[in-house]
């Protein structure tokens, strides 16, 4: 049998900014009817990669080849116009513009001699590619009324506007539910089927053995290796990406869990979820499992007081707590770390040491009084402690990798020594190496007798993490199980709703 040659190649690729070499002669194969996996840490040179790939960037030195013709991307249209084209993880669309709009923006279609929109044959390629997708989108629907994966299928459809050959997918399952990730993996198996070129970008490895047929590694902008996926397991696969072997990916270690710090009962929201009762002890990891929209981070929100009109009781080292607001939380000792750090845990604009410092900005300027030497040394304890890279504390955190924005966000909320602290998805976008880090300070923190409350979408982390796992789903508690009886069947099916049992032990 004839070996398939490769559709897209990259040979010899180098890319350098001022005072950076983000590829250093990488090399890359897209193979027709194939998914390759691009695998690689925050700073491997993945953006860079696509970004060079898709007309963007210019390499400094290499060649990218197309069927075996060296070609030459002088823009992203010049890309899209070869059949290469990107799905990011935020692809820019217009909330006020229809789906067919969407799809058709930069490049709608005309007809007749004055160049006339046509807006008829625009909505019935629109239907066409969608039903092709499997997405039942209305096409004359405003994208503002979509969800989160609706508006991503739009993004998929627009990049198939294109007649697209080459799929770039980064990091396209970020916002997804298990759901919405089960359906984009039935569209990107019917782009294989088509014959595509398909490069996949993930940090989840459940997802790189699920969908992908070969796998590229790059680290520290070099290329590391490659070949087929079902010829490497994951601790291959890490070794590669971080330069060492990578022992304990989840570093639980089994502790004596001390007295009830937090205990819930009874507690409800009109809308977001209902009859919520557990109890958190102290040097204990409680995980909170369930699919999007299960409820999760608005009960974590509703305990560190975002929320009103909240029912049930709270009790913090046996003493009723009443929380108005998150400045109560904090002031009993109680934190939160959400979900969406860049918007929400960190002011991009300001270095680390005063985004470490401002929950405490009372507490270290006394009288009123700037003592920036005070604020550096608190930072400068919990930066180094959760190992965050930069040159130093005055860095602005805008410029630091996702994994070192959500260290600086722990390291805020560590510094006001809490008693409790809920990491909503704690690792989310980060990679490899990021999350052992944070997984190890998580048991470290545990082992100084702190109590942490985990949200995870990701069934390995809160298994790997956990000493006890509590289902939601739709707004109700639905499950809960101890460490030594974890099931992974089991738990999918609760959070989705397969289980009739309350509490499970």
């Amino acid at each position: 049998m004839p070996q398939v040659a490769p559709f897209y190649s990259l040979r010899g690729i180098s890319k350098a900014f001022p005072g950076v070499k983000a590829l250093d002669k990488v090399q890359l194969d897209l193979y027709p009817g194939e998914v390759m996996a691009l695998i690689g840490e925050n700073g491997a040179g993945k953006s860079t990669l696509v970004k060079t790939m898709t007309g963007i960037y210019q390499p400094d030195s290499g060649e990218l080849c197309l069927q075996g013709q060296t070609v030459s991307l002088a823009t992203p249209d010049a890309a899209r116009s070869l059949g290469i084209t990107a799905i990011h993880q935020e692809t820019v669309l217009f909330d006020e513009l229809s789906v067919t709009e969407n799809i058709f923006t930069g490049h709608y279609l005309t007809h007749g001699p004055f160049k006339t929109l046509d807006w008829k044959e625009m909505r019935r390629q629109a239907m066409q590619i969608l039903s092709d997708i499997e997405a039942p989108i209305d096409p004359d629907m405003l994208l503002r009324h979509l969800s989160i994966g609706q508006r991503h299928m739009v993004a998929i459809a627009r990049a198939l506007s294109f007649d697209a050959k080459v799929v770039i997918l980064d990091e396209p399952t970020a916002a997804l539910s298990i759901h919405e990730t089960q359906e984009l993996y039935k569209i990107v198996n019917k782009l294989k089927a088509s014959g595509c070129a398909i490069m996949f970008i993930s940090h989840k490895f459940d997802e790189v053995f699920a969908i992908a047929d070969r796998y590229t590694v790059f680290r520290d902008g070099c290329f590391v290796g490659q070949g087929k996926i079902d010829q490497i397991d994951e601790a291959q696969l890490v070794t590669m990406m971080v330069g060492r072997t990578v022992d304990q990916v989840y570093p639980k270690q089994k502790l004596p869990l001390g007295d009830v710090i937090l205990k819930a009962q009874n507690f409800s929201h009109p809308t977001e979820f209902n009859d919520i009762n557990f109890e958190l002890r102290s040097g204990e990891i409680l995980g909170f499992y369930g699919l999007v929209g299960a409820g999760r981070t608005e009960l974590m929100q509703a305990i560190y007081g975002v929320s009103e009109n909240i029912n049930g009781t709270l009790e913090l080292q046996g003493q009723p707590l009443s929380i108005r607001s998150p400045a109560d939380a904090i002031k009993a000792g109680i934190v939160y770390v959400p979900e969406e750090r860049q918007s929400q845990g960190v002011v991009l604009d300001l270095p680390i040491y005063q985004n470490i410092g401002l929950p405490q900005l009372n507490q270290i300027n006394k009288n009123g009084l700037l003592n920036q030497r005070s604020e550096y040394a608190l930072a400068d304890t919990y930066a180094r402690r959760l190992l965050v890279k930069a040159p130093d504390w005055h860095e602005h955190v805008g410029n630091l990798s996702g994994g070192n924005q959500q260290k600086v966000v722990i390291a805020k909320w560590l510094a006001t020594k809490p008693k409790v602290i809920i990491l909503d998805e704690p690792t989310k976008g980060i990679d490899i190496s990021s999350k052992a880090a944070v997984h190890s300070f998580m048991s470290e923190l545990v082992e100084q007798g702190l109590a942490v409350i985990m949200i995870s979408s990701e069934l390995p982390e809160v298994m790997g993490m956990s000493d006890r796992i509590i289902v939601m789903s739709e707004g109700l508690q639905v499950a809960q199980w101890h460490r030594a009886d974890f099931n992974a069947e089991k738990i999918v099916s609760a959070a989705s709703g397969g289980l009739n049992e309350k509490t499970i032990h």
